[in-house]
């Protein structure tokens, strides 16, 4: 077969399969991906001629990272339950409600910063398991939750684990091409300089798409869980000003430092400015946004796990011991990514399963280096600060362990589906075709022509879709945009930055991203509940990115980008103004008991 239109269509198979039963029929994940795995298997031997022993070991890849994905799940759970144990989480909880009760400030703050931080610290889907549980523990609804830890994987993502996606995915994916070479050496600058170039392009590209992303979050939040997407937009002045308190020192790093701390400083110093203000009032709602009574909760909304929200009898606690875990967590993830003998000591230890079957296929799980390693330590610590019993720790591991293995069915065929679309290459096929990922991406090229700006972020959120990490998407596809924007006369900085844009985009839906989140907070089996949601900013994300991107290339005027970024603009001026009236015509009709249980009410 040497159509690329059908070899397009045969790559997506796979993924069409996952997106029809996770989406458009609601099948649990834990079904969905199974059947996922068989059609990979199926096109990959049938169409790219890849052969059993190949197969094979592209699973028993998947399914080594799939066990380090389940060890960062069990950590983040552990955190949870050794908290709840302590009593640190009503101490949390107590103290959110004195910067404020409000549930779209809470989620402001906690995902969007708080996130925002962990996620340049540590990247790879961590912030979604330190800030679904966190929220679940503060009284959030399951899905709630989790759906804005999967939100906010958005901005801070392309500079996440101290600026990998870039780093390592722009830097790997660009490195040795002569085109990039010649393109390097007549802007003057050696490879460092230019992914320094390449990062400062991409932060402008995040702040201004990603500007809205916490008024987004507060609208979703009030109207998939209170009835009213109107409720979201009163908190509007609050939610720009906690946008640009992160955007515009993540843009100043991006400038003078490069792309290692974009997200981490501008999370953190966002974080402490938001907090400090909010404490003295400083743009807090008038009015306070609360769910409905938990009686009136949908029973979609809700999971299996539901730490109890209760004060724990006999213990009071500081609130800085309470955040002491958390401050743990952070530092540790700090010291373990950004100083260089700690972190060539911690990802020196590995556990390596080289040459798969007799291929070249190899993997290895760093133990001591991923996220769940530094979720166990600071519950160790936890122990002693906290002064807990025997009992209690016990508890902690025995229920965790139990609700770990919700997560695994689906992890143990997701993570093989994809390594299996992903080593389709030339080097592992007897046809001689591009990987499946590439020849998507080809197949859109040869479509779009000049236009390819438009779609450049579509394929970097396919690649992060597929492959559940910006930085792979960055290492498959950076090549690829380099070369398409070569041809067609745009600049190759722009096209690349887009992709790493839209390869952040794509973590909102990833699949092991959705389930990882889900099952920190018992909600395996929604999956595609979620993504029906959160496929919702990624489409405004990669929406924007695109025109933006054109427009950047080929000027403002009468051309599909300057078009697409206006029509853009109607669409979501048309959407405000309709909720804004709708929110008014709510408060003189007589709303149905759920709306009336989200009424906002006064403080």
């Amino acid at each position: 077969m040497d159509n690329l239109g059908l070899l397009s269509l045969a790559a997506l198979a796979p993924i069409l399969v996952v997106a029809v039963l996770l989406v458009g029929l609601r099948w649990p994940a834990k079904y969905a991906m199974p059947i996922g795995f068989v059609a990979a298997v199926l096109v990959g031997a049938l169409v790219w001629g890849m052969d059993a022993a190949v197969l094979a070991a592209a699973s028993v890849e998947g399914l080594v990272i799939a066990i380090g994905l389940l060890y960062i799940i069990f950590g983040a759970l552990l955190l949870l339950q050794t908290l709840t144990a302590s009593g640190a989480l009503a101490t949390i909880r107590a103290g959110f409600t004195t910067v404020s009760a409000d549930r779209r400030v809470q989620a402001i703050i906690i995902g969007w910063l708080f996130g925002s931080f962990i996620e340049g610290a540590s990247g790879f889907g961590t912030p979604a398991a330190v800030v679904a549980p966190l929220l679940l523990a503060l009284g959030f609804p399951a899905m709630a939750a989790v759906m804005v830890g999967l939100i906010i994987q958005s901005t801070p993502v392309s500079f996440g684990a101290a600026g990998t996606p870039v780093l390592t995915g722009l830097g790997r994916g660009l490195s040795g091409d002569p085109a990039v070479e010649r393109r390097v050496s007549v802007l003057g600058l050696d490879m460092p300089g230019y992914l320094h170039v390449l990062g400062l392009d991409v932060a402008l590209l995040h702040a201004v798409i990603g500007t809205l992303i916490p008024l987004f979050l507060a609208c979703m939040l009030t109207g998939f869980f209170g009835g009213r997407f109107g409720d979201g937009l009163r908190v509007w002045p609050f939610a720009i000003y906690a946008a640009f308190a992160m955007t515009v020192p993540y843009v100043l790093v991006a400038a003078v430092l490069g792309p290692e701390f974009p997200s981490l400083l501008g999370g953190l110093i966002g974080l402490a400015l938001v907090m400090f203000t909010s404490s003295r009032g400083f743009l807090m709602p008038k009015q306070t946004w609360e769910f409905p009574p938990r009686e009136r909760w949908s029973d979609r909304w809700t999971g299996t796990l539901a730490p109890d929200t209760s004060e724990v009898a006999g213990r009071s606690m500081n609130i800085w011991l309470a955040w002491s875990p958390y401050v743990v967590v952070a530092l540790l993830l700090v010291l373990s990514r950004t100083v260089p003998p700690v972190t060539q000591f911690l990802s020196g230890i590995t556990i390596d399963v080289d040459n798969i079957f007799g291929t070249e296929i190899s993997e290895s799980l760093q133990p001591f280096y991923l996220p769940g390693f530094i979720f166990i330590v600071a519950c160790l610590v936890t122990y002693g600060l906290h002064r807990m019993s025997g009992r209690d720790i016990g508890t902690a591991w025995r229920v965790s362990a139990s609700q770990l293995a919700g997560a695994a069915v689906a992890l143990l065929f997701a993570l093989p589906l994809v390594r299996i679309l992903i080593n389709s290459g030339p080097a592992f096929n007897d046809t001689g075709l591009s990987s499946m990922p590439v020849t998507l991406a080809e197949g859109a090229s040869a479509l779009a022509g000049d236009a390819w700006p438009v779609l450049a972020p579509w394929i970097g959120a396919l690649g992060a879709f597929v492959a559940g990490s910006n930085t792979v998407s960055n290492l498959t596809f950076s090549l690829f945009q380099f070369a398409t924007a070569e041809n067609i006369g745009a600049s190759p900085e722009t096209v690349v930055a887009t992709q790493a844009v839209g390869g952040a985009a794509g973590n909102m839906i990833t699949v092991h991203n959705v389930v990882a989140a889900s099952a920190t907070v018992g909600l395996l089996g929604r999956e595609g509940d979620l993504i029906r949601k959160t496929i919702i900013p990624t489409t405004y994300y990669c929406l924007f990115a695109g025109g933006l991107s054109f427009v950047l290339v080929n000027g403002v005027g009468l051309n599909v980008g300057t078009g697409l970024l206006v029509a853009l603009a109607i669409v979501l001026a048309v959407v405000v103004v309709r909720l804004a009236r709708q929110s008014v015509s709510d408060r003189v009709s007589a709303p149905d008991p759920v709306a009336d249980a989200a009424r906002p009410r006064t403080e």
